[in-house]
């Protein structure tokens, strides 16, 4: 939790004032009771209107420089907090954004999610408390027990009994509870998990009629976490019973010995009171300390599992080759693909083995195989989303791995499997991959994707909104949409990953036409399921259980590859 804290540094001033401040309430806090003990002893006890009303605005001044002191504390808490959660929250993106698929595959989504919001909360709120309680609740119980030891020793001993009671009660408590808190975090994942999948699939879930074993399936996540949620609840509602229980033991023991040191005139009546009121205010700060105790340690769980994250480095490591020195001589291969071979993070098979393949420049490369036969993998390792285990991978001639990746992924446009839209409007999700784009290159890249149609019968246009997810699209709509985004700017390489699936075959014939015709120059990767969509390419490469089977054209590949033939046959049955 060290290693967060040190963003206080940029708060110096709040973090010196606010403790300061709330110092200075404790201290007035701890002037009352003497205050109160002077008007009994001196006020009541001799009838003196005009001392008790003097005394008792002493007490209002108190109380509303106490206030004053306490509003400056809670401000500079509120400001500190607020952030250091902000830079925390800055810093856990920035990371989260430059792991490679790897790490986000390890720890998944929702777990990520729950750590830059929930888990930032924690710690957040427990910056919060150090500032404002974290020297008063201490200074209080030790102030209260000098406080009075200076009124009377003997009876003092009664609150050097009382704390270290106080104190095992408190250890006690948090020693059994703690291990809850970590399994409390772990079902809050299980619950975003449950909910991110509920949302994201719900028309599948509505299509089935499962919202009721869904709606199970949360119930069941939910209850999980709510019935760890009580065990530890159970646990630590134990501790205001017991401490108070302590507490009222001491001030019952403070007023019977209290009064028999009355009786023996070694002590005033308003001292006892003094007395009590101290034993109160242990009684509150000890409670404060406990709860002080929960949210640490909530914070420190929380701590350890953003320090997991930050802690970790990504598999890619940019290189520092920069564009200047990444031209293609025409001659060279712009994709080689040499002996390689890839397991996922945690498999023991190969997605692609023993791969040896050239594409050169201009070529359009059609892909096919049978699913899992590794076609987007092989993709998934030219804009280095991953590292291979064997081999390398060359564009124009370099090792990717030696690429910047900002050259090197400016180099590609890439069409996933799953067309992703933001929210914003048309134009914007056109801009990824160049930000200055002119509104003629992005008609231009939907003439060619076949987004033009549709895109200008919209009111406004390229203007027009897209809602998130691009929900307010069709599946064709947002694959030609994801086209013509990978388009833009005219990469060198155009891969598109199964991206032309949702279309009719009319649609997907001028697609087609477009990119041979509209594209020249450029390097084009197509991956997909049906031998229609690229029959037309000028090298064909089949795989098939993580290899390559064969490679060459449509007419080669139907006399001499029985996997090929086999995909045609049965799609023109």
């Amino acid at each position: 939790m060290f290693k967060l804290y040190r963003n206080l540094k940029y708060y110096k001033l709040q973090v010196i004032i606010g403790p300061v401040c709330k110092l200075i309430e404790a201290v007035f806090e701890l002037i009352v009771p003497l205050v109160m003990a002077d008007i009994i002893d001196n006020g009541i006890k001799a009838g003196d209107t005009g001392y008790i009303l003097s005394k008792g605005l002493l007490m209002i001044g108190l109380g509303a420089a106490g206030l004053c002191f306490a509003l400056v504390c809670q401000y500079c808490g509120s400001v500190a907090s607020m952030g250091v959660g902000t830079r925390i929250r800055h810093d856990l993106f920035e990371k989260i954004s430059s792991f490679s698929h790897a790490e986000l595959d390890r720890i998944g989504a929702p777990s990520l999610i729950t750590r830059i919001t929930n888990d930032i909360n924690n710690v957040q709120w427990s910056v919060a408390m150090f500032i404002r309680l974290v020297i008063r609740a201490p200074f209080l119980v030790i102030g209260s027990i000098v406080m009075s030891m200076m009124i009377d020793l003997k009876l003092s001993l009664i609150f050097l009994i009382i704390a270290p009671l106080v104190s095992f009660a408190l250890y006690m408590i948090m020693s059994r509870s703690v291990p809850f808190y970590k399994a409390i975090q772990r079902k809050l994942e299980r619950i975003s998990l449950v909910t991110r999948e509920g949302l994201t699939g719900v028309r599948v879930i509505r299509a089935f009629c499962g919202q009721k074993d869904f709606a199970g399936d949360f119930e069941k996540a939910n209850n999980e976490h709510a019935q760890t949620a009580v065990r530890s609840a159970k646990i630590t509602s134990l501790l205001n019973p017991m401490t108070t229980v302590i507490l009222n033991l001491g001030i019952a023991a403070v007023i019977w010995f209290g009064g028999l040191r009355v009786d023996a005139g070694s002590l005033s009546q308003g001292q006892i009171i003094a007395f009590a009121n101290y034993m109160t205010q242990i009684s509150l700060a000890l409670v404060v300390v406990a709860n002080l105790i929960v949210t640490f340690t909530k914070a420190s769980t929380s701590a350890a599992r953003i320090n997991e994250v930050m802690d970790m480095h990504s598999s890619i490591e940019d290189g520092n080759i920069a564009a200047s020195s990444t031209a293609s001589d025409g001659r060279t291969a712009k994709i080689s693909f040499e002996n390689v071979s890839f397991a996922y993070p945690g498999s023991k098979e190969y997605a692609i083995e023993d791969l040896n393949v050239e594409i050169m420049p201009g070529e359009t490369i059609g892909i096919i195989g049978a699913t899992g036969s590794g076609k987007s993998t092989l993709i998934n390792l030219i804009p280095r989303f991953y590292d291979t285990n064997k081999g390398r991978v060359l564009v124009d001639g370099t090792d990717v791995r030696d690429y910047e990746l900002k050259t090197l992924r400016k180099k590609i446009g890439i069409v996933p499997q799953k067309a992703v839209l933001f929210s914003g409007t048309i134009a914007d999700n056109l801009r990824w991959r160049k930000n200055d784009a002119d509104i003629n290159e992005i008609k231009k890249a939907c003439d060619i994707a076949q987004a033009s149609e549709f895109v200008e019968a919209m009111p406004n246009g390229f203007d027009s909104r897209v809602l998130q997810g691009g929900r307010n699209f069709s599946g064709g709509q947002r694959q030609r949409l994801a086209i013509a985004r990978a388009l833009v700017g005219r990469p060198e390489i155009l891969i598109l990953d199964d991206s032309m699936s949702a279309l009719d075959y009319a649609t997907d014939s001028k697609l087609r036409h477009a990119l041979r015709t509209e594209t020249e120059g450029m390097t084009t990767v197509i991956i997909s399921q049906r031998t229609a969509s690229i029959r037309h390419c000028e090298k064909i490469i089949v795989l098939d259980d993580a290899r390559v089977m064969a490679i060459g054209r449509h007419d080669e590949l139907l006399k001499d590859c029985e996997v090929y033939k086999e995909i045609y046959e049965v799609e023109t049955r």
